[in-house]
């Protein structure tokens, strides 16, 4: 008699393998915070190209201000719809095949922009372009959130929206010194490139989440009945993470979509002194994404989030309603613009506190949604920039995203805390919260 009874075998059986984010950084990880930063830069590099190429395309194709706008704002209106088409695919397919996807949507729509001739085919092209950079950003964070240790989670999510103004770093030093040389549709062509070599490299070397995969393991269901009424508590975070998100969006567009052309046409920049002026921005913006993540792993997400809300508003105002007095102060503008850029670093805030407070099948979801329908509902922001830059001008127009960003430093404070929260415990709430649909059968 070997003694192999119901105990032993069971305590042979090996435990589940250690998810990612159960074990130290390591090099699986530091290669998918890489190439979604990789993803990231050239996927926001995209989006807010438009805004330094506006000027020199409206004089070509002979748009009016408001036409102009309605193009930029459409494309923005799209990556609400691109968030909600893959945020959906996301949760149901994977991270990996959806980043692939998108990456190359959002290169072709680019690819063809150089080719318009007229608003209806920028806007066309635009709109394709705003559904691939809409469906990325979601699934990159997701992967990241459920593949770092929770101790770090911040701090390299933050790493990955670094991608952001190095994005609009890159589109700036464009459109000030090669975009007057080649033009702005040989811009928009060189552009497209970076996708193609993105998505091959994300195929060859992104692994999918193991997260994502363990929870997909049961049979491939995204959603059952039951666990969406155990979602019913999640509603009113929900909706409070909508409200935060939308007024630093707000805040956010009020600045960029017109900030280059304002630059230009208002104060009589060159493209190269308001290039310079742009850049000095984003380097504000690459610092204020990096040490985002290290400060909200060390004093917690609201704080941190507050306080750089509030530098973003204080940092707005010299460049807009107090530039005739803050222009003859030497340097003022330049720093100003720089700690407004700092302040944009909220943004590497936003995936690791929406991934914190959901649970992983409705996380991708999720944040696509309220990230791209937040920024979705910017459609208006730059019609009504060029509205009302007609009669209050156009520096009182862009200080309106001053007041949304102070707005966005206290409502932060209605989000619950999540630093050092483990994600795998959400989704076991979840369970637990879920009707049992049947009693279980015991076997004699």
């Amino acid at each position: 008699m070997n003694g192999a009874g119901p105990d032993s075998r069971a305590a042979a059986t090996p435990a589940p393998a250690l998810l990612m984010s159960e074990q130290p950084m390591g090099w699986p990880q530091y290669r998918i915070v890489t190439l979604c930063l990789v993803a990231w830069i050239f996927d926001f590099y995209d989006l807010i190209l438009y805004s330094f190429l506006m000027v020199p395309m409206a004089h070509d194709l002979h748009l009016g201000k408001l036409e102009a706008s309605f193009a930029m704002g459409l494309s923005l209106l799209m990556t609400a719809l691109g968030g909600l088409l893959f945020g959906f695919i996301g949760d149901r397919f994977g991270r990996r095949p959806t980043i692939i996807a998108t990456v190359l949507i959002y290169g072709f729509g680019t690819l063809l922009c150089a080719a318009s001739l007229s608003l209806a085919h920028l806007l066309i092209f635009r709109s394709l372009t705003g559904i691939g950079i809409g469906g990325e950003w979601a699934a990159g964070q997701s992967l990241v959130a459920e593949t770092v240790p929770p101790a770090r989670r911040a701090r390299y999510a933050a790493y990955v929206q670094v991608g952001a103004p190095l994005g609009v770093f890159i589109a700036a030093f464009l459109a000030g010194y090669v975009t007057p040389v080649i033009g702005w549709r040989a811009t928009f062509a060189l552009s497209s490139l970076p996708a193609l070599l993105v998505a091959a490299a994300v195929w060859r070397w992104l692994p999918e989440s193991d997260v994502w995969q363990r929870r997909m393991a049961g049979g491939g269901e995204w959603l059952t009945r039951e666990e969406l009424g155990a979602l019913r508590p999640y509603l009113g975070i929900l909706m409070l993470l909508f409200l935060v998100i939308w007024v630093n969006s707000e805040a956010y567009w009020f600045t960029y979509s017109w900030m280059p052309g304002y630059l230009r046409l208002t104060r009589n920049l060159s493209d190269r002194a308001a290039s310079r002026l742009m850049m000095g921005m984003q380097i504000g913006a690459v610092a204020g994404y990096a040490s985002f993540g290290l400060l909200a792993d060390r004093f917690g997400r609201r704080p941190v989030y507050s306080a750089f809300a509030a530098m973003m508003a204080f940092g707005l105002l010299p460049a807009t309603i107090l530039w005739p007095w803050a222009i003859g102060v030497p340097g003022l503008v330049a720093g100003a613009m720089a700690l407004a850029g700092f302040g944009t670093g909220i943004w590497s805030g936003t995936g690791p506190i929406v991934s914190e407070l959901l649970p992983t099948k409705v996380r991708n979801s999720a944040l696509g949604l309220l990230l791209n329908v937040t920024r979705g509902l910017q459609f208006f922001t730059p019609m009504a920039i060029a509205v009302m830059s007609r009669s209050i001008g156009f520096g009182a127009a862009l200080s309106i995203g001053a007041a949304f960003s102070a707005l966005g430093s206290m409502l932060i404070w209605l989000i619950p805390e999540t630093r050092g929260r483990v994600l795998t415990r959400l989704d076991e709430d979840l369970v637990a919260r879920s009707p049992d649909p049947a009693p279980a059968t015991t076997l004699s």
